[in-house]
């Protein structure tokens, strides 16, 4: 059913939130859509007014980077206050994205294992090893992470997150939350007209919000996805064959798939590296070199590097790093990719890096201009790194 661009879009294992539980979660989304637009621009004033100043006073001269501003950025009470509500914000989503989830489970459950038609698959692996990367910490604050399974058949972890995910970023990835992927398939569908994979593949697809636009770009491609989270996968794969889409889901971990060599023309990720270490990104960017036949592609949509950012917006999207459970975030934004992607095997010359723009925003003749960590970072723009695969195109 499509509704209003105000509301996510309903499909048949979304979770169904009762009046005070969809209260509670338009509440949360209000107050983050509070906070970007009434408290996040104090930051700078603060910044600018008080804080700079102070700095140069005492040092001679302004902070040079991010680390030097969150330095005494973080002693600001403007900065503090709207830190705790911006955590306290995500908190606050994640519960009220659970509630519903929590008194569904069972019957979301049977649902996932009896929904079909699309004609898609799901793969599960009970014996593969969760990397330590994610069982460590609780990304984005997210309870249990991604792969936590609480009963049989579990589908929690990917119910709580599709709802959360629009709440988190106020809707502007659109009613579907495909913005990443519809971004993307835009852009390369501008950027290389004549392209037409016909194998496509999806790293960390998570609950394949991002995966749908690519079968839908490319509705004679063979879709197949991978995540190491069961019980996003089972969510995955329902929500997919809800929608009509045929993707093929499995249990993998994108460092090291067990697809054959040059088996895809396309390869894909959203917003997967900045969730990863710096080993494993190095794995994933050489698992897709081995897995791109020859004139193949490989994009992946993340938010924007650090280094063409000015230190105070650099400092702001750097937030994630120490507030919101991403401890690979920072890093992530300083990969050298030329350097990641000549080292995985591509040839240098090959790598881009551009500023892709919203699909959904577009659509909606708008953009958010909202560039902050924490919540929604695209801005109305994604950051798109990539790299062609040498040789001549062939099956």
């Amino acid at each position: 059913m499509q509704t209003s661009e105000l509301e996510q879009n309903r499909h048949a294992i979304l979770p169904e939130p009762k009046h005070d539980e969809l209260a509670r979660q338009q509440f949360v989304r209000s107050f983050k859509e509070h906070l970007v637009a009434h408290v996040h621009p104090g930051n700078r004033l603060a910044y600018e007014h008080r804080v700079k100043p102070a700095f140069v006073r005492e040092n001679g001269q302004e902070p040079d980077n991010r680390f030097e501003i969150r330095d005494v950025m973080t002693l600001d009470p403007h900065y503090r206050m709207f830190s705790a509500l911006l955590r306290t914000s995500q908190e606050m989503m994640w519960s009220a994205s659970q509630q519903p989830v929590q008194r569904e489970l069972q019957a979301l459950a049977e649902k996932a294992k009896s929904t079909q038609g699309a004609g898609g698959s799901l793969r599960l692996d009970p014996g593969l090893e969760i990397p330590r990367y994610h069982r460590a910490v609780d990304i984005h604050c997210q309870p249990g992470g991604y792969h936590t399974e609480v009963t049989a058949d579990d589908v929690a972890p990917g119910a709580v997150y599709d709802r959360a995910v629009f709440i988190y970023a106020m809707g502007q990835m659109g009613p579907d939350n495909a913005d990443m992927g519809a971004s993307a398939v835009a852009w390369i569908k501008e950027n290389h007209p004549g392209f037409n994979p016909a194998r496509i593949l999806d790293m960390g697809c998570a609950v394949g919000h991002s995966t749908v636009p690519y079968a839908q770009g490319w509705p004679d491609a063979e879709v197949h996805a991978v995540d190491v989270a069961a019980p996003m996968l089972r969510y995955a794969h329902a929500r997919a064959e809800s929608l009509g889409e045929k993707i093929h889901f499995s249990q993998q971990n994108a460092e090291q798939t067990d697809f054959v060599d040059a088996s895809f023309d396309l390869v894909v990720s959203h917003i997967l590296l900045h969730e990863t270490s710096e080993k494993a990104i190095r794995r994933v960017i050489a698992e897709c070199h081995r897995l791109l036949r020859p004139g193949g592609l490989m994009v992946h949509a993340e938010t924007p590097p650090y280094k063409n950012l000015e230190a105070f917006d650099a400092f702001m999207l750097d937030w994630d790093t120490r507030n919101n459970n991403e401890p690979f975030w920072g890093r992530s934004h300083d990969i050298d990719y030329v350097e990641l992607s000549s080292k995985a095997g591509f040839d240098p010359e090959t790598v881009f890096e551009v500023m892709a723009p919203s699909a959904y925003q577009i659509a909606q003749a708008r953009r958010s201009k909202v560039f902050q960590g924490g919540d929604f970072g695209g801005g109305g723009l994604w950051f798109l790194y990539g790299a062609e695969k040498q040789g001549e195109p062939g099956r």
